[in-house]
């Protein structure tokens, strides 16, 4: 019970005012709020989690498990399990999923690769609403 290790826990945090210049790797979870040029990538792809915040920029690849992006981010986009694209996401360039979560605002410039990896071969794509009816 107290070994389990929640899959939404940030280990790591990148600050507003930090620039970054040069790859970045990193294991469990990781949130960037200010810049980098370079990849930002997972060295353990099962149960990693990326989010990036809606001041955050990355020129570079992008890879992990789970991806949440509020942000900017010109480069490829890899997630081997889910991707959330919030309001506020930009994404200049190609994203490959296994599961996808799109709000309303978000853009992507680039093609959407649906990638099943040992799933059911049944593609998943949720749409957010962007207000709830009553």
């Amino acid at each position: 019970m107290f070994n389990r290790k929640n899959k939404s826990t940030i280990d790591s945090l990148i600050g507003l005012a930090t620039n970054i210049d040069g790859n970045l790797y990193f294991k469990g979870g990781l949130r960037i709020d200010g810049n980098i040029k370079g990849n930002v990538i997972a060295e353990d792809d099962q149960g990693s989690m990326l989010i990036i915040s809606e001041h955050a920029m990355i020129c570079g690849e992008v890879r992990a498990a789970h991806v949440v992006v509020d942000g900017t981010i010109i480069g490829p986009v890899f997630s081997s399990e889910l991707l959330e694209l919030l309001p506020k996401a930009r994404i200049n360039g190609d994203v490959h999923y296994k599961a996808l979560e799109m709000n309303s605002g978000a853009t992507v410039t680039g093609l959407l690769t649906h990638n099943p990896e040992g799933a059911s071969g049944e593609t998943i794509l949720q749409l957010s609403a962007s207000q709830a009816t009553a």
